[in-house]
């Protein structure tokens, strides 16, 4: 299950236990998230919050990612 998020890139490395995985488009990630699932728990790092540093639009624009894969 994915465990931990970041944003990377312009795009969202997801994380299950040691592995990553990453994607830049709802469709993908959403894709992964019913592969993988999400854990109760999952955590994120301070890069979500401040996206435009991690090749993003705007700060809120991957957590807008993350929502429209959560929605897909």
């Amino acid at each position: 299950m994915i465990d931990f998020i970041s944003a990377l890139a312009g795009g969202i490395e997801l994380h299950v236990g040691e592995r990553q995985y990453w994607a830049s488009n709802a469709k993908d990630l959403s894709a992964f998230i019913a592969e993988l699932g999400v854990a109760n728990s999952c955590m994120h790092s301070s890069t979500m919050d401040f996206a435009s540093e991690e090749g993003f639009a705007s700060d809120d624009a991957a957590w807008k990612l993350w929502e429209a894969a959560i929605n897909a």
